[in-house]
């Protein structure tokens, strides 16, 4: 009875072994769908440098078609748990087609945005452990609340 437990276990083992394979064949979508750079949020909003900066750094790898892939994201499944949050992300605002919301959109996506942060719902925490430049200082989520609020 032993025995068989062993081979259970093993075919357990194996059966868990060829599934992680086999999801290494299924990849993430990383295209960047056509749009107008003219119609981005930076584009049509006057950000000033450093509030550009923390947009990029904390919140563009989800909010926009500017996401930097690291090496991990060609790994499943972190690579299908990353794709969702992105996918995710880009549902919620996605700045890249800014121009595309109406006003009335925009303004609500500000007054989300400025909830979320308020909050410190964003950036997750998950993201910032793996992207330390995520990581806004107290000067930093000022100065990005305070300008969200001007616009």
């Amino acid at each position: 009875m032993a025995e068989r437990k062993i081979i259970t276990r093993k075919n357990m083992l194996l059966a868990l072994l060829v599934m992680l394979i086999l999801m290494q064949f299924r990849r993430i979508d990383k295209s960047v769908p056509e749009h107008d750079a003219t119609k981005t949020f930076l584009a049509m909003t006057d950000a000033p440098l450093q509030v550009q900066r923390v947009l990029k750094d904390a919140c563009y790898d989800c909010h926009s078609y500017e996401t930097k892939y690291p090496w991990y994201t060609n790994v499943a499944p972190i690579s299908n748990w990353i794709g969702g949050h992105i996918k995710n992300g880009r549902r919620q605002v996605n700045y890249s087609t800014w121009g595309a919301y109406t006003p009335s959109k925009q303004k609500h996506k500000i007054e989300e945005s400025i909830e979320v942060l308020e909050d410190k719902r964003m950036p997750p925490k998950s993201y910032k452990l793996m992207h330390p430049k995520a990581k806004m200082s107290d000067k930093d989520l000022e100065q990005l609340l305070a300008w969200f609020k001007s616009i």
